[in-house]
């Protein structure tokens, strides 16, 4: 049942203002993209890669990256089962660090979130499924919020991995209850604003994305078999579309733009692989514009940039160019190992399962591997997608941060 807390007649004032002021840190980009707005950097680098100039070890397993402010990086780790939340200056220097509660420690070990960084303020959710705000002047606690025992949710196989979406004064997630399938919390004092029932599916693993269609705003993310989207300022459940994965792993958050959505998901016999979903004038419902079924990214990320998707395929070593208007494969590549993929100045910056970053430059004809270095510390998988920011590129492996000087010196 929908739930509406009388905070919402706010944001209806609040959503028709400019409330991006405040400079937001979030995964994969300013706009979840995987794009992120730097320029004057490196077109090459030598062959060694692009000079570190500081790195961190200890910060226990994970695989979440960092997130910004204006004079801090905050990051997460597990050392034991205890989940830590660390605190650098952009020198380098630990300021602090905060144990915030057991981290999930059974498969795969250690947080899997990306901080958000709004005004000073750090939210993240734990595996465990409970929602936290720190001050990020102090490293003190504001609030927290237990997700599965607020909203009568259960943790999903792999833990829970969603970094929280901020808009405006409202944190949305998904504890992916029966009835409080997705929520919005007062991202101030962690209050419920709104609950909604969804598609009473479960969780997955992907991280929502907040969507401004014409006069609808939209909060779209991927439950454990299907794609939807609800309103942000209510809750109200709008559509969904059929999204399988074998293991419901959906880790890939949706993609926006111009009124077409695009999700990237794993194996599967049916509705599953790459999607193109058009949304309606009002955006309370969507078709299906194409399915690609052969291409597979189960959390890898996919960029979009000028009419054309780059990703690779999920464990097998290929690297796609498909056409983003019809589903069409370019091409494939076995230039470089898959990973995962952002973009910054026009050129990709590839990061492999296999430990190796690369500066790639592609089109719709060529992908062009420029330079490539194997990541020189760290534990456990390479799946942290890198955060560019002020020039740097932040490289998590498990146990270690690294930080990479992609600064043009020339231009």
């Amino acid at each position: 049942m929908l739930y509406i807390n009388i905070l919402v007649i706010l944001t209806n004032l609040f959503f028709s203002m400019d409330h991006r002021s405040e400079e937001v840190s979030q995964w994969r980009g300013p706009q979840r993209n995987g794009i992120y707005n730097e320029k004057g950097l490196q077109k090459s680098w030598p062959a060694n890669g692009p000079e570190m100039l500081w790195s961190f070890e200890g910060l226990g397993a994970g695989h979440g990256n960092v997130g910004v402010s204006q004079d801090k990086v905050f990051v997460l780790g597990m050392p034991d089962s205890i989940g830590v939340l660390y605190a650098f200056d952009y020198h380098g220097k630990l300021l602090w660090k905060k144990k915030y509660g057991l981290e999930w420690h059974e498969n795969y070990t250690g947080p899997r979130t990306t901080p958000t960084i709004v005004d000073e303020r750090v939210y993240f959710e734990s595996g465990q499924g409970t929602v936290f705000c720190y001050n990020g002047n102090t490293g003190n606690k504001i609030w927290s919020v237990d997700l599965m025992k607020k909203f009568d949710a259960a943790n999903i196989t792999w833990g829970m991995a969603e970094s929280v979406l901020i808009e405006g004064d409202l944190l949305y997630c998904t504890p992916g209850g029966k009835d409080n399938n997705i929520v919005a919390l007062n991202r101030y004092n962690g209050e419920t604003v709104w609950t909604s029932p969804g598609n009473s599916q479960p969780s997955a693993y992907c991280s929502p994305i907040f969507v401004k269609h014409n006069n609808t705003s939209l909060i779209v993310t991927m439950t454990a078999e299907s794609i939807i989207g609800v309103d942000a300022l209510t809750g109200q459940f709008y559509w969904q579309v059929t999204q399988f994965q074998t293991n419901k792993i959906h880790a890939n958050s949706p993609v926006n733009s111009n009124g077409m959505i695009y999700c990237s998901s794993d194996n599967a016999k049916t509705n599953a692989g790459l999607v193109a979903l058009k949304l309606s004038d009002d955006g309370k419902s969507v078709t299906t514009k194409w399915r690609n079924e052969n291409y597979k990214n189960l959390m890898g990320g996919i960029i979009l940039t000028d009419g054309y998707i780059y990703g690779s395929v999920y464990r097998k070593n290929l690297w796609c160019c498909i056409d983003a208007t019809n589903g069409q494969i370019m091409y494939s590549s076995d230039k470089f190992n898959n990973g995962n993929i952002i973009m910054a100045d026009n050129l990709f910056y590839c990061y492999s399962e296999k430990g190796e970053m690369a500066l790639v430059s592609a089109n719709s004809t060529n992908f062009d591997v420029i330079n490539k270095f194997q990541i020189p510390l760290g534990s456990d998988q390479h799946w942290s997608h890198p955060v560019i920011y002020e020039g740097n590129i932040y490289v998590r492996h498990g146990n270690a941060l690294m930080v990479y000087d992609l600064k043009d010196k020339n231009s």
